[in-house]
């Protein structure tokens, strides 16, 4: 039997990280969320004018895209340090670049008042976007699901996955709050201003919940193991570097995991508010309502999935979610094609829920993927180098196949396609969730790639 650890946390304090992690987290996709709404709406107008509406759309969420191609660069940067200086201050530093870069955009002006500086810049701040934001996912469930039980690590590892949706539910409520109850020409002027304004606070309560939680006991653990071992065999190899020595394979499976769970968010969210409007002719608020509806259940329901994946095992959830966004692509459209509210909220419902069974074992699934000494790079690497080739283009070929086809066809087509990469990925991986994280083999952070992994409880 393993000595317990110094660092392991009481019972009480869990909930209390699972909070710290979930709130920053709902913050960070508020603010990212938030850009995607709004470049679906209103930055085609302000940043992109003079162009034809789809054209314009394009281009919008072009800079949407941009913000996707600096995850991987965040993933690699906080990957590195995560694995060498500790979970917590990382996170802390995500924290503080999404909230700033996300306040700028609130007062940045527009292609009216300063040309084409106006689209420069707006790029320019979301790649700050997506450099924090590639670091603070896997801070956030590594924070989570080195705490704590790891009979129930499923469960409690998805409530910081909850924080995209419930970033998603603040964002699109925020917005759809100020199109009910302003005139368009004042939400064209200002009022879409005003969300992005509200990060800045919002950020200053994360900073000082994150601020008062503890680091990792098991990041502790492997650094004390680390020092030791160092006495003795000197300089260590970088965390990327043994990622890429020993876990090519995870990382591997990661990035197909999330190919089918990544695209599909961002159709059924961001893309679905272009289609309603141009193709369904529904209004902006009706679009946004739905959106908001199937954001509310897709929060309530992750945890479910999360705590079947600690029963059943965290393929066999992954892959119900990915068969079903493939089976429900058809659908979704051919409801969205109706333009009934009643028919878009069960069409973004069902595709969210679908989508939850992916999104909710995630965390757990990715991390017992790897080894504590690189772990934070590992799965940070595997999630967001997909998300470059799964959700950064994913409304921009949707809204391109749209405008040469004129039907949602191809779209379905795209969605399915995506959905068969995800099941053969995840029907190749291992099950990974009797895996103990303390208890891995492995180096610890000063150490990353010195020693081989081992397999723990049969996950590996």
């Amino acid at each position: 039997m393993a000595t317990p650890s110094p660092h392991a946390p009481t019972p009480s304090s869990l909930p209390r990280i699972v909070a710290a992690s979930l709130i920053g987290t709902t913050i960070e996709w508020y603010d990212f969320f938030l850009y995607g709404s709004a470049a679906a709406l209103v930055f085609n107008k302000l940043f992109f004018p003079g162009s034809d509406p789809l054209v314009g759309t394009l281009l919008s969420f072009l800079t949407y895209a941009v913000g996707f191609a600096a995850r991987p660069v965040g993933a690699l940067v906080f990957g590195h340090y995560g694995d060498r200086l500790g979970r917590k201050r990382l996170l802390v530093v995500s924290l503080v670049m999404m909230g700033g870069a996300t306040c700028a955009i609130g007062v940045l002006p527009t292609h009216a008042a300063v040309g084409s500086l106006a689209p420069v810049l707006l790029t320019a701040l979301r790649l700050v976007q997506g450099f924090a934001l590639g670091g603070e996912w896997g801070g956030a469930v590594l924070l989570v699901s080195e705490h704590g039980d790891a009979r129930r690590r499923g469960f409690w590892a998805s409530w910081p996955q909850t924080g995209a949706p419930a970033g998603q539910l603040l964002a699109t409520g925020v917005l759809s709050a100020l199109t009910a109850t302003l005139p368009a020409g004042a939400f064209a002027s200002w009022g879409w201003r005003v969300p992005f304004l509200l990060s800045g606070l919002l950020v200053m309560v994360g900073l000082w919940i994150r601020l008062s939680v503890e680091e990792s006991p098991v990041f502790k653990d492997a650094r004390e193991r680390a020092a030791a071992r160092r006495e003795k065999k000197g300089a260590a190899r970088m965390p990327l570097v043994a990622v890429l020595r020993d876990h090519r394979r995870d990382v591997l499976v990661a990035m197909g995991a999330r190919l089918a769970e990544n695209i599909s968010y961002y159709v059924i969210t961001a893309f679905v508010l272009v289609y309603a409007t141009e193709q369904a002719q529904v209004s902006r608020q009706t679009a946004l309502d739905a959106v908001l509806i199937g954001s509310a259940v897709h929060f309530a329901v992750i945890p479910l999935w999360g705590a079947l994946s600690d029963r059943i095992g965290r393929r066999p959830v992954y892959l119900l979610g990915a068969a079903g966004v493939g089976a429900w692509a058809f659908p979704f459209f051919a409801l969205a094609d109706t333009g009934g509210f009643g028919a878009l909220v069960l069409a973004v419902t069902v595709g969210l829920i679908c989508h939850g069974a992916m999104y909710a074992p995630q965390a757990a699934f990715f991390a017992e993927m790897f080894a504590t000494g690189v772990r934070y790079s590992g799965a940070s690497i595997g999630a967001q180098f997909s998300s470059v080739a799964a959700g950064a283009p994913a409304p921009l070929i949707a809204t391109a196949l749209l405008a040469h086809y004129g039907s949602a066809t191809p779209i379905a087509l795209y969605v399915m396609a995506a959905a068969a990469v995800t099941l053969v990925a995840v029907a190749a991986a291992r099950e990974t969730r009797h895996r103990d994280l303390g208890d891995d083999g492995e180096p610890g952070p000063s150490e990353a790639g010195a020693e081989p992994s081992r397999a723990v409880g049969g996950a590996r």
